[in-house]
This record gives structure tokens, sequence and C-alpha cells, in this order.
């Protein structure tokens, strides 16, 4: 967050120190977006981050993965004229983890220290769209940005486990001499509900033109914000004795689900690069 402050009041002293610029390069190509022009662009704060970290030699420095939202966010603008565009926002991320241990081999005639693995695996999905107009005010390369804006998102996880042991030798390890009522239960799949926010707010920001047709960005976003989340699931699988007869289970269980309401309380801010043609 700090790096992202002192990005743009590094970008304000830029503006002011180039205000006089010429507004077309040496080629004659015009700098700053016209009507008619389309832009592209994404958030660099990943990038950016990354290229800090390496100069500071910051140890296990590594990009965001595709679990990031955030870091899969592609933006694009279309100019009615010099000072308003219509933009457009898409965010996607999705990833997996594997986490596995070791256990000791609870299986009938398993050598001495012999052992088998267990292993949960989550995986998420997000996917977020919005879109807002932007208005622009400025007359040098550095360009000040800002209007209104919406945002729906949805987003699910869960996790699966796995077990190198049964659950009958699970449960004969934990009771060897089992009596009425023992029972061994684990979890074999949770699932959260999928979640949908709706963000309604605005944004802030600036822009530079370091080369035509070719900005850098940093902006706020502030806003009303609303999250519900829906019921989830929880399975399990039940080794139980009932004084006579050992059975085995599954049940599936609902989750209670959640919702939130927000103002502004923890503004997004994002630093962009941009393309415009």
């Amino acid at each position: 967050m700090k790096k992202k402050v002192l990005l743009i009041a590094a970008l304000f002293t830029a503006g002011f120190s180039f205000a006089q610029d010429q507004m077309t390069s040496k080629k004659g190509t015009p700098i700053l977006p016209e009507a008619g022009e389309y832009a592209i662009g994404f958030d660099a704060s990943n990038l950016l981050n990354y290229g800090g970290n390496l100069l500071n030699g910051t140890s296990g420095n590594s990009l965001n993965n595709l679990g990031d939202v955030r870091a899969n966010t592609i933006y694009g603008k279309y100019f009615v004229d010099a000072n308003k565009a219509y933009r457009g926002m898409l965010q996607l991320g999705f990833g997996s983890t594997t986490n596995k241990t070791v256990v000791n081999d609870l299986s009938s005639g398993a050598a001495a220290g012999a052992t088998v693995e267990d292993e949960a695996s989550s995986s998420n999905f997000g996917f977020a769209v919005g879109g807002g107009i932007e208005m622009r005010q400025g007359k040098g390369r550095l360009q000040g940005v800002y209007g209104p804006m919406v945002m729906i998102s949805i987003g699910s996880s869960s996790t699966e486990n796995t077990f190198g042991n049964s659950l009958d030798d699970q449960f004969n390890a934990d009771f060897p001499a089992p009596v009425a009522g023992d029972e061994t239960t684990r979890t074999t799949e949770t699932s959260a509900g999928s979640t949908f926010g709706l963000m309604l707010g605005g944004f802030a920001g600036v822009e530079y033109f370091f080369a035509p047709k070719m900005s850098l960005g940093a902006e706020i976003q502030y806003g009303i914000n609303f999250s519900s989340t829906g019921n989830g699931e929880t399975v399990t699988e039940t080794r139980s004795f009932d004084g006579t007869n050992t059975t085995t289970t599954s049940t599936t269980a609902e989750t209670g689900g959640s919702s939130s309401f927000s103002l502004g309380q923890t503004p997004n801010t994002m630093i962009t690069l941009n393309f415009h043609f």
C-alpha cells in the first residue's frame, strides 16, 4: 500500500514537470487519447512489486498465481471524446493447492515404520465484471481521471480430503478393544457456498503518458460493498460400534452462509499500464 501511495505522488510530480511538453511526438503522433480511440490495460501492481523486490533483494519474491483475481485484471475503454470514455473491467482467477501429510500405515501386516500419505486438495474460483464512465481533466501528460462505476463478482471454494489409511484401519487403531458408542469420524469434503458481491461507487486517480498512446495510471476505487455467501456443505464418514456390529456411514451436513455490508472500509488501490490505439 505504501509503495502505491509513493508512486501516485511521483506521478503527480512528473506531471507538473512535463506540463509544458508538446502533445505530439517528434514524428507528429498525438500523445493523448482522442475521440473514437480504444484503450486496453491491466493491473500492473503485481509486476511493479516483483520488479521492486528484485532490486532490493527481497527473498521469496514471486508473481501472484492464477488464483489471485486481482493479478488477472483486464481493462478496456472507448473514448467518446478526448475527455470522456466508457470503461469496462474483467477479472478472472482460479487455482488449486494440494497439501500432503505423512502418517503411519495402520493396515494389518504393515511393516514397522511404514507410512502412507493423506492429501488435502483445495480449489477456488473468482470472477468479476464491472463498468463505468471515465471523465478526465488536464492539458499535459498528466491527466486526472474520475467517475462512477459498478462491479459484480462471484466466487467459490472447496476442499477434498483423501486418506492413506482406510476408515476401518483408522477405527481399529483408535479402538483396539471397542465398546458400544465408540466411533471414528473424519471429513472428506467441504465446500463453501457461492459468494455474490456488488460494489457501487466511484474512482479517482491519475494517468501519466510517458510515450505516445502509452500510460501508467494509479487510482483508488471507493464505494458501497455488499457480499452474500450461500450455504455450504460438509461431507463426513463415520465408523461406529453399537456393541454388536460395526457400521460405516456417510453424512452430508449443510453449513450456514453469511452476508456483509460496508461503505468504503477497504478501498481498492490499483496501478495500471495502458495502451491506446
